[in-house]
């Protein structure tokens, strides 16, 4: 069966050598460029799907040529942390308690999210983002960390996976502006679940379990953060 891919790395879509691809200089997690740009996304789709009739082979990778929306002229207003995370007063919360009030703080924003969209891409743990992140400070101790087991790292991994999604997803409903990039800064440099998830990243890449330095190595940390 014919078909044809789109990729956002070059040298990936260079090396797996596809029979057709199109490369878009868009950034990661958007191949389609940018949301509510119906008539650039149809764009893409096109040309990715122009190279079925393509007459150059057997191996096709073109360029799309040009880059993606930026915000339209009328959209001024500028993206802000969609809620601030002052400790209680006299407080002397551990990182655990943190990111659980502060998951907490960011129920309402995410129920927007979850309200506007439909649907949500947080559940593939099985846990709620409390017990996600609970589950994820238990990494950070030696004497809670959690017996070794079959499925530990896809449970660890699940877990991150499942806190990421919660923070974008509720980081995106605050109106104002903001790209992904944004949210993502936000969520590594801003949040205490992500210096939640640093610290346990950082002890996990000494762990004497292999599969737990691979989630810690490969998985957690996004390349745009230095992952």
């Amino acid at each position: 069966m014919p078909s044809t891919a789109i990729a956002l790395v070059r040298l990936h879509a260079e090396k797996m050598r596809a029979p057709r691809a199109l490369w878009v200089p868009f950034e990661l997690g958007r191949p389609l460029g940018a949301p509510n740009e119906p008539a650039f996304q149809r764009r893409v789709i096109s040309a990715a799907l122009e190279l079925l009739v393509s007459d150059e082979g057997p191996v096709v990778l073109k360029d799309f040529p040009d880059d993606a929306p930026g915000p339209k002229s009328d959209e001024t207003t500028s993206w802000v942390c969609p809620v601030s995370f002052p400790p209680p007063a006299g407080a002397d919360e551990g990182l655990a308690a943190a990111a659980v009030r502060e998951i907490d703080a960011l129920a309402p924003w995410y129920q927007i999210s979850l309200e506007r969209r439909g649907r949500t891409s947080v559940g593939v743990s099985g846990r709620t983002p409390q017990d996600a992140a609970r589950f994820a400070a238990a990494f950070l101790d030696d004497s809670t960390m959690p017996e070794e087991t079959g499925s530990r790292a896809q449970d660890l991994k699940d877990a991150c996976t499942d806190l990421m999604a919660y923070y974008t997803e509720a980081g995106t409903a605050q109106p104002g502006q903001r790209s992904s990039r944004d949210v993502q800064n936000w969520f590594w440099h801003a949040t205490s679940v992500g210096s939640l998830l640093l610290d346990m990243r950082a002890k996990l890449l000494d762990s004497d379990d292999k599969r737990l330095q691979t989630v810690a190595g490969r998985i957690i940390l996004p390349k745009s953060q230095g992952g």
